[in-house]
């Protein structure tokens, strides 16, 4: 039986529309969340191997904003870019086209949590108008250098051997349930069980739901190559850094110094939680948004 979700009844309070629209010669899925004349919006960008799923209880705590929350591209209903790779180029043009589709480029304010964060910083650097900017769990430093570089040191060494692998044998391996399990336990924090349980249910329901193994594997290399302090500098609208104090890929002191590498941030940390903010402290989160926002 599954786990209920502690935010599902605030979530469900919430209007939410389903659609799917055309972005740069392939399809993107997308859900909209709250009403259509908000005064705010803001555009989700979610992590690696995650879907719009992930960001919902953020979403639940912030009934009066408008919030548009795609799959990314090879990710949960999105299929793969078409003729473009899926490295931060692509990922930075899908999102500026997927601004122009949705008509809110240039007004709607970009939230990216993990690789979300870099994909956001780097096309806002590159240009892409927002007026504000939020990072939640930003990758503030190369995953290889963080607390836990040993296993994103692994995790390099599982996805070369996916690539190896034959399609369907390497397919299946990407997929693996045992994985996605050591990944959830190693991320989760919180000591309430039921909490555990639902986040790592949550992962097995939809971290394999990548469309191919070519484009997970080039989203891979992208997550790993690149950080959000490589573009800070040209961030130039305010931004939000939401950080954790026990964050296992970027650490509180990498955080520290991302945030004066922009010309307007300022730094909120959440106490108890590691790279699962959005699982473990959306109420938190939220507030953070709220106030930022206001």
């Amino acid at each position: 039986m599954a786990t209920p979700s502690p935010y599902a009844e605030a979530l469900a309070r919430i209007p939410a529309r389903e659609r799917d629209i055309e972005v740069l010669g392939s399809r993107t899925h997308l859900v909209e969340y709250g009403e259509p004349d908000a005064d705010r919006t803001v555009v989700l960008v979610h992590g690696f191997r995650g879907d719009h799923h992930g960001l919902g209880p953020v979403v639940a705590q912030l009934p009066r904003i408008r919030f548009i929350a795609p799959d990314l591209p090879g990710f949960g209903a999105s299929e793969p870019l078409v003729g473009r790779a899926h490295d931060l180029a692509g990922y930075t043009a899908w999102l500026d086209a997927f601004l122009h589709a949705t008509g809110v480029h240039g007004t709607a304010v970009l939230l990216g949590h993990s690789f979300g964060s870099i994909v956001v910083s780097a096309a806002v650097a590159s240009g892409v108008p927002t007026p504000r900017v939020i990072l939640v769990n930003p990758i503030g430093q190369n995953a290889l250098a963080g607390p836990r570089g040993v296993l994103t040191r692994l995790a390099v060494g599982f996805y070369r051997v996916g690539a190896a692998l034959p399609e369907r044998l390497g397919f299946a391996a990407l997929r693996s349930r045992l994985v996605t399990r050591i990944m959830s336990v190693t991320m989760a924090k919180t000591d309430d069980r039921t909490l555990r349980r639902w986040i790592h249910e949550e992962h097995d329901r939809y971290f394999s739901a990548f469309a191919n193994r070519d484009s997970l594997l080039e989203a891979f290399r992208t997550s790993v190559s690149h950080d959000v302090s490589e573009f800070a500098a040209a961030v130039a609208p305010a931004t939000l850094l939401i950080v954790a104090d026990e964050d296992d890929i970027t650490p509180l002191s990498a955080q520290q110094h991302l945030v004066t590498l922009f010309p307007d941030a300022r730094l909120e940390v959440i106490t108890g939680v590691g790279h699962l903010i959005h699982y473990e402290k959306p109420v938190e989160a939220a507030a953070a948004i709220r106030g930022f926002l206001a």
